[in-house]
């Protein structure tokens, strides 16, 4: 039933994004990162969201502990407040919250004392690292998280562009097991052509599980209507490795 809608609608972006349904990495949550300043930003986000075709959103604020100190109470408290204002809006849509954790050492000391993370859907936990250079230790962080129950999601690889060189990396983090999502926005160019040839790479090699919009502001929605996008998601659905449809 899944392929019968997407290929029904397969020429309509509106229609590619009704079939991913659930978008689950965003930063939606009011003046709590880099993502949404106020209230009425994330109102409005939201509504473009919708407007696109999403049906769900599981929103997930940065904890990056030198920037952004969130912990499981300071999101949960904005997520009711924003759930407060979609229903004084008359919008009727499901939004949960999880995080983007920044594998820092903040992180490693979440594990060492076995407080629990915040997860997409069961298991699953959405990670990062540097954008600027291989951090030293991710995979011993990466294995801690599987040894305490989790499923990391590497959070854009495509956007770690010092692995162009050294593509291998991505076999070994695939071989140990995890997920990787793609930020939609990727196809587009919009991150640059390094980050845009990692993505068509990683397509290719069949490696992407999930898909995110990785929106902050609105000039990343508008960047989710770029016709270029439609071809490569359209394939990737298709490969049925795609898990979002699942998250609901």
């Amino acid at each position: 039933m899944f392929n019968s809608l997407f290929k029904s609608k397969k020429n309509s972006s509106h229609g590619i994004y009704e079939s991913i349904h659930t978008d689950m990495h965003s930063h939606l949550l009011p003046g709590i990162d880099d993502g949404s300043p106020n209230l009425d930003a994330s109102l409005e986000l939201i509504s473009r969201m919708m407007k696109l075709g999403y049906k769900k959103f599981i929103t997930t604020p940065h904890i990056m502990w030198e920037m952004y100190k969130n912990t499981p109470e300071i999101i949960n408290e904005k997520l009711e407040l924003l759930r407060s204002a979609l229903k004084t809006a008359g919008m009727d849509v499901e939004i949960n919250a999880a995080a983007e954790y920044f594998l820092d050492d903040h992180v490693e000391k979440l594990l060492s004392q076995k407080e629990k993370l915040l997860t997409i859907h069961d298991n699953l936990v959405l990670v990062e690292f540097s954008l600027a250079s291989q951090p030293f230790n991710i995979k011993e962080v990466l294995f801690e998280m599987t040894m305490q129950g989790y499923q990391p999601i590497i959070a854009h690889p495509e956007r770690y562009v010092y692995f162009e060189e050294a593509k291998d990396f991505y076999d070994e983090l695939k071989d140990a097991g995890y997920y990787f999502q793609l930020n939609i926005n990727s196809l587009s160019g919009y991150y640059g052509r390094s980050a845009n040839t990692l993505a068509q790479y990683l397509i290719k090699k069949g490696y992407y599980n999930l898909l995110g919009s990785d929106v902050h502001h609105f000039r990343h929605i508008e960047a989710l209507s770029n016709p270029h996008i439609t071809s490569p998601l359209q394939k990737l659905i298709e490969n049925g490795k795609i898990m979002n449809p699942n998250l609901f």
